[in-house]
């Protein structure tokens, strides 16, 4: 070997020497290096989650479901491709909404099971320190207050993220290998938006279970009206705005007076986050949905039935999407606002 040729190498590792240190001085300057306070209790806080037995059985709940949900999926499509022996466009989609009757779909299992997650990893972030006497040790070490919150936010928010995708491309995987047919590019990008949009779903959730931890002092206490909340919006929430809602128009003629109804009835359902999610999700998976409220005949006539552009589901859904982000981070200010209010003593 030429030896001559090799004399690039040294230069080189000056080079990355330079510029891992100018790198690192950067990190240092914002309070970001692997020594800081925040990134410390982060790194505690995901080995936590990830060593602790609920994480592990809510893991294995959720892998159960999303494998039962492909396997009810795939029954159905392999049957769809064997018959028409013809593939339609975004085929592949069905494997997350398709069902053969016998397992919700995959959407529906990340709709109810999602919450749970969230809660699981939220419900006890503050008063299990407070009522164990850490909190005060932990205040009385050089750590700004709001870091410890942030990071318990923080580090649970990139455990679920980390969780949903490694589902969500283990569902994909699985497909291809049972059917034989790869997602296209749109596909890969709508699959993406439908596991970022869970994975704000979720942390609203978790925002909330925090918030009712920073403000109740039993960690039993804050699962149990975490839970009642969930079971409120799940349930009976429907069921509450069809009370209010009533009959509707008394004369069925009035297309005006049908429509305003069903916009108001539509605008209470949104307040929920469970609805928010499923309009975001049905309508990323699914391009052939083209309107989230009522039409009259004149705007249907004329119309193309195709499926939509991913740019065109987007702003369709840009209204859920925002609305979710935004009660997420209503919980999560207020969570932020009463933990920085309240006094911490050593056994309070």
């Amino acid at each position: 070997m030429n030896l001559k040729r090799l004399d690039w190498i040294p230069g080189l590792k000056a080079a990355w020497a330079r510029r891992f240190a100018v790198f690192s001085s950067r990190r240092d300057s914002a309070g970001l290096s692997s020594t800081s306070p925040f990134m410390a209790i982060v790194q505690k806080e995901i080995a936590d989650h990830i060593r602790s037995w609920r994480y592990g059985i809510l893991c294995v709940l959720m892998l159960l479901t999303c494998l039962g949900s492909l396997y009810t999926a795939s029954t159905g499509m392999r049957s769809a491709i064997a018959t028409e022996n013809e593939v339609r466009s975004f085929f592949f989609l069905n494997l997350f909404t398709s069902t053969n009757g016998t397992l919700p779909p995959f959407i529906t299992f990340v709709s109810f099971l999602g919450p749970l997650l969230g809660i699981g990893l939220g419900f006890d972030a503050i008063n299990s320190e407070r009522s164990k006497g850490t909190l005060s040790r932990l205040m009385a070490q050089p750590v700004h207050r709001d870091d410890v919150l942030n990071a318990k936010f923080v580090a649970a928010l990139i455990v679920i993220g980390v969780m949903f995708f490694a589902l969500g491309f283990l569902v994909t995987g699985l497909g291809m290998l049972i059917l034989g047919i790869p997602p296209t590019p749109e596909e890969v990008w709508r699959l993406i938006l439908f596991l970022l949009t869970s994975t704000v779903y979720v942390a609203f959730w978790l925002n909330l279970s925090i918030m009712l931890s920073v403000r109740l002092r039993q960690a039993a206490t804050s699962a149990l009206t975490c839970m009642a909340v969930w079971i409120f919006f799940s349930v009976f929430y429907g069921m509450l705005v069809d009370l209010a809602a009533g009959s509707g128009p008394s004369d069925p003629s009035d297309a005006d007076a049908i429509i305003s109804h069903t916009e108001w009835v539509q605008m209470l359902m949104r307040l929920s986050p469970s609805q928010l999610f499923s309009e975001a999700t049905t309508t990323l998976l699914v391009p052939s949905v083209r309107s989230l409220g009522p039409l009259t005949m004149e705007q249907i006539i004329g119309a193309i039935p195709s499926p939509l552009p991913l740019g065109q589901s987007i702003l369709l859904v840009w209204p859920q999407l925002t609305g979710m982000v935004a009660e997420t981070l209503i919980c999560f200010a207020a969570a932020y606002v009463m933990f920085m209010r309240q006094e911490i003593r050593s056994r309070n």
